[in-house]
C-alpha cells in the first residue's frame, strides 16, 4: 500500500485527536462530582450570612406539622394545626333522635416519605396533645397567623406517637358486626360527646345542607401540644389530609324502624381539594424561640465571622450566601467557560446525632430583580420539563445529603457562568431545608429538620465553590 503526503498528514492528524481526547463524551455531562474536568480549578470563597425566614403559606401543604421539640442549638419549636371539618354529604341525616357514641379524630401520619413524616424523638418522649374549638373559620393560612380558639378542652391524646406503627380499629357496619381492620400509623384522639352531639348530631339536616353553613356553625378544630405535661426533647410529626385518611369519625346510635336501635359511623372529612387540587381549611401554625441560642447569638451579631452557621426548617432561618470572587474573575483569569461548579457545603460543629439528624436535603435558590424567589438557571435546567418535575435531573442538580462524607453537592455551572458573564445580577443566594422529596424555593412548612453547616470562613469543613474553567480568547 502506498501513502501519499496528504494521506500521511491525515493520518497523523487524526491519531493525535484520538490520543487527546480520552473521554468527548463526557465533556458538559459530569454527574459524579468526583469524576475528573477538564480545564483548571480554582477554589472560589463563599460568604454566609443567617437570617430569618419569613412565615411560609401553609395553604395546599401537601402534608401538615403538629408538635413540640426543644433543641439545645436551635432552640424551642412548636407547631399546632387549625382544621376546617366538613359534612360528608349536604344534608346528611343522622336519623331519629340520634346518640352519640363516640367521637374520634383520625390525624394520619404522613406516607409519602419515609424520610419527613416525623422529626426528633419517639424513644423517650412523651406527647401530650390538646384539642380546642376554632373561634373563627380557618381564612388565614400563613404560619405566623395565630388562630384563635375557645379555651374549653375537647379532647387530648396522651402517650409515645408510633409514626411507623400501623394500627388495628374496629370498622363499624350499620346492620352487621363490627369488623376489625388495620389501619395506616395514625393518632386517634378522643372528643368530647356532649359538644359534638350539640354541634354535629342535633343541627340536623339544616345544619349540614351546606358546606359554608356547617362551617360556619362548627368552626373547626385546632390541635397543639400540651407543653407542661409532655416530657422529653420532644419532636415534629407530619400528617397528611389529602385522601380520606383523617377525618372525625362520629359513631351513634338511631332507630331503624325494622330492628330498632342500629349503630352507624360515618367519616367527616377534615379539609377540602380547591380546583387546583390543593387542600384548603387547614393551616398550620409555627413558633420559634431561639432564645439563649447560639443561633441567636448569630442572628443578632450577623457581622461578625463565624465558622459554622444554620439552617432550619418550619421557616426557621436559612443562609443568605455570596461569591465575591466572581464580579473580578474575568479580570483575574481571563475570559473564560466554566466547564464545572459545585457549590460543597459540609457539616460543621461535629457528626450529628439522634434525634437531631442532619437534613435530608437542601434547597438553593435565588433572589429575582423584584426579590421574589426564584430557582438557581441550573435547576431549570436539570429538573424542570414540559412534563414536569425530574427526579433524574433533581438529582443532577444536587442537594442531597451524602451521609459518607458528611456534606451536600449543588451543580451550579450555569448559574456561576452568568453571574461572571454579568447576565445575571446576584440579589441573593440561599440556602434551606427542604422536604427530602419536595423541592421548594419558598418558606416551607413541610419540614422540621436542620443542619449546622461550614462556612467560608472555617478552618476545616470549609463551604467552597470549585469552579473549573477553560480560558478563551
Amino acid at each position: 500500500m502506498k501513502f501519499t503526503k496528504q494521506d500521511l498528514l491525515t493520518l497523523l492528524i487524526g491519531l493525535f485527536l484520538f490520543a487527546s481526547c480520552k473521554n468527548p463524551d463526557g465533556v458538559g455531562l459530569d454527574v459524579d462530582p468526583s469524576s475528573a474536568i477538564t480545564g483548571t480549578l480554582v477554589v472560589s470563597k463563599v460568604g454566609t450570612k443567617l437570617v430569618e425566614e419569613t412565615a411560609a403559606n401553609t395553604l395546599g401543604q401537601p402534608r401538615y406539622p403538629l408538635g413540640y421539640m426543644v433543641d439545645p442549638v436551635f432552640g424551642k419549636t412548636e407547631a399546632g394545626i387549625a382544621m376546617t371539618v366538613y359534612p360528608v354529604s349536604t344534608s346528611y341525616d343522622f336519623g331519629t333522635a340520634p346518640q352519640l357514641d363516640s367521637a374520634i379524630l383520625v390525624l394520619k401520619f404522613d406516607e409519602s416519605s419515609t424520610v419527613t413524616k416525623f422529626y426528633g424523638d419517639t424513644t423517650n418522649s412523651k406527647y401530650s396533645i390538646d384539642v380546642f374549638q376554632l373561634t373563627n373559620t380557618v381564612t388565614n393560612y400563613k404560619s405566623s397567623d395565630v388562630q384563635a380558639i375557645n379555651n374549653t378542652l375537647l379532647g387530648n391524646f396522651t402517650g409515645k406517637l408510633a409514626p411507623n406503627t400501623k394500627t388495628k380499629v374496629y370498622d363499624i357496619v350499620t346492620g352487621k358486626a363490627d369488623t376489625l381492620k388495620v389501619v395506616p400509623a395514625q393518632i386517634r384522639i378522643p372528643l368530647n360527646k356532649a359538644f359534638i352531639q350539640n354541634n354535629i348530631l342535633n343541627l340536623g339536616t339544616a345544619g349540614t345542607s351546606s358546606n359554608a353553613k356547617f362551617i360556619n356553625a362548627f368552626k373547626g378544630l385546632y390541635a397543639q401540644v400540651n407543653k407542661s405535661s409532655s416530657t422529653g426533647t420532644g419532636g415534629i410529626a407530619f400528617f397528611n389530609f389529602t385522601g380520606s385518611d383523617s377525618y372525625v369519625q362520629l359513631v351513634w346510635k338511631k332507630t331503624n324502624s325494622s330492628s330498632g336501635i342500629d349503630t352507624a359511623s360515618v367519616n367527616f372529612p377534615i379539609g377540602a381539594l380547591n380546583s387546583s387540587s390543593q387542600i384548603t381549611g387547614v393551616a398550620a401554625n409555627i413558633k420559634h424561640d431561639y432564645a439563649g441560642t447560639p443561633v441567636r447569638a448569630q442572628l443578632d451579631a450577623s457581622t461578625a465571622e463565624y465558622s459554622v452557621t444554620y439552617l432550619h426548617g418550619l421557616a426557621g432561618v436559612k443562609a443568605k450566601i455570596d461569591f465575591p470572587d466572581l464580579t473580578a474573575f474575568t479580570g483575574t483569569y481571563g475570559k473564560a467557560i466554566i466547564n464545572k461548579a459545585e457549590l460543597v457545603v459540609e457539616l460543621g460543629g461535629g457528626a450529628p446525632a439522634y434525634p437531631f439528624n442532619a437534613a435530608q436535603r437542601l434547597s438553593l435558590y435565588r433572589w429575582d430583580i423584584a426579590h421574589q424567589p426564584a430557582n438557581i438557571p441550573d435547576y431549570n435546567n436539570y429538573a424542570v420539563s414540559s412534563s414536569g418535575i425530574s427526579a433524574a435531573g433533581e438529582a443532577l442538580f444536587g442537594g442531597y445529603f451524602d451521609s459518607t462524607k458528611n456534606r451536600y453537592i449543588f451543580i451550579i455551572t450555569s448559574y456561576v457562568q452568568n453571574l461572571i458573564d454579568g447576565t445575571i445580577k446576584d440579589e441573593g443566594t440561599f440556602l434551606a431545608p427542604t422536604s427530602y422529596n419536595l423541592f421548594q424555593n419558598v418558606p416551607t412548612a413541610t419540614s422540621a429538620e436542620r443542619s449546622i453547616i461550614g462556612t467560608g470562613n472555617a478552618a476545616t469543613n470549609k463551604m467552597k465553590l470549585n469552579i473549573y474553567y477553560t480560558k478563551i480568547n
